[in-house]
């Protein structure tokens, strides 16, 4: 019998292992020596989808930017402004917080990725067609990547120890009750999350209220 054919080499295999390589072991994990042992290929074959590791790790980027749901932002949906920015937001953050290690790239901005692009396209368009003014249409992109991904980069609640003798009244009179959030680190965080973006949002709607339409 024939031997099975190994599947062909592609830019969606490799920034799959890639992706994968990163979640489990961070950014300078990632090689073209690394992933073509992975992949089971020579190095060099990779060269024939991608020039350099940087362009690995923006396509790996580009490959969690397309897994945020913009569907809020479609000409048909019926959500208003506030509702959509909300529900993209937690689709944003469900997204890095499954792939953390590569926030730092996302956080350099979207540079020429395609669904990154999209993705700046649909927040500005909407806030524009719902009559925010350019300008302030822009900012609001730029605060919510801010707030999203600042939320994503580590947890409030897992950076404090499990132990009550790292906290001395004595020094710390207030955080008698910190050893204990770790062990409640997603519902501390989420909630977190969730105070913030309320407080974000209600914000925006006052700026909404007293905007100046003239100021496009």
């Amino acid at each position: 019998m024939a031997r099975p054919r190994k599947p062909l080499l592609s830019r969606d295999r490799i920034v799959d292992a890639a992706r994968a390589l990163v979640d489990a072991e961070g950014l300078a994990a990632v090689s073209t020596r690394r992933l073509a042992a992975e992949l089971g290929v020579s190095g060099p074959s990779l060269y024939n989808h991608f020039r350099t590791k940087d362009q690995i790790l923006e396509a790996v980027a580009d490959s969690v930017s397309a897994q945020v749901d913009l569907s809020m932002f479609d000409a048909g949906d019926e959500r208003d402004w506030r509702t959509a920015l909300h529900d993209w937001a937690v689709s944003y953050r469900a997204a890095l917080r499954e792939h953390p290690n590569i926030v730092p790239v996302l956080a350099q901005g979207p540079g020429r990725r395609p669904a990154g692009l999209r993705l700046a396209d649909a927040v500005f368009g909407s806030m524009v067609d719902a009559g925010w003014p350019a300008a302030q249409a822009t900012s609001i992109g730029a605060l919510m990547r801010y707030f999203v991904m600042g939320s994503a980069l580590g947890s409030f609640a897992g950076g404090f120890v499990d132990d009550q003798d790292a906290y001395d009244p004595a020094d710390y009179p207030h955080l008698g009750q910190a050893h204990l959030l770790a062990d409640k680190q997603e519902l501390i965080d989420d909630r977190a999350f969730e105070t913030g973006l309320t407080a974000l949002l209600d914000g925006l709607s006052v700026q909404y209220a007293q905007r100046d339409v003239t100021a496009r």
